[in-house]
C-alpha cells in the first residue's frame, strides 16, 4: 500500500459497525474497533447527581491516501458526525504498514 493513512473515528457506543460498513462500502478492506470512554461538552449527563462517562467505540482504518477523502465523507455521513455529540474523525499519516500481506504485496 502506497502512502497509507490511518483514519481514527470515535463514535457513540453501538455505532462502530455503521462506520465499518460505510468504510468497507467505500473501499476499505476492514478495520479495528477499540472501546473507550470519554466526555465532551455535548455529552455531560448526570444520573442521581453522578457524572456519567459515555462509552465510546474507536474505529481504526488504514487506507491509501487516495481513498482518504472518500472514506472520510462516508464516515461523516454514516455516523452523522455533523451533529453535536455524535463523534469525530481525524486522519494521521502512516510511515509503514506490515502484516496485511494482501495489501502490501504487488
Amino acid at each position: 500500500m502506497e502512502n497509507p493513512c490511518l483514519i481514527v473515528t470515535i463514535v457513540r457506543k453501538g455505532w462502530a459497525d455503521t462506520v465499518l460498513e460505510a468504510t468497507i462500502a467505500a473501499g476499505a478492506h476492514g478495520g479495528t474497533v477499540l472501546f473507550g470512554r470519554g466526555i465532551g461538552r455535548n455529552e455531560q449527563q448526570r444520573v442521581f447527581g453522578i457524572q456519567i462517562e459515555p462509552e465510546k467505540e474507536i474505529v481504526l482504518t488504514v487506507v491509501s491516501r487516495d481513498l482518504k477523502d472518500k472514506m472520510l465523507e462516508e464516515i461523516v455521513r454514516a455516523a452523522e458526525l455533523g451533529s453535536p455529540g455524535h463523534g469525530l474523525a481525524f486522519v494521521l499519516p502512516v510511515e509503514a504498514v506490515v502484516g496485511v500481506v494482501h495489501l502490501v504485496q504487488g
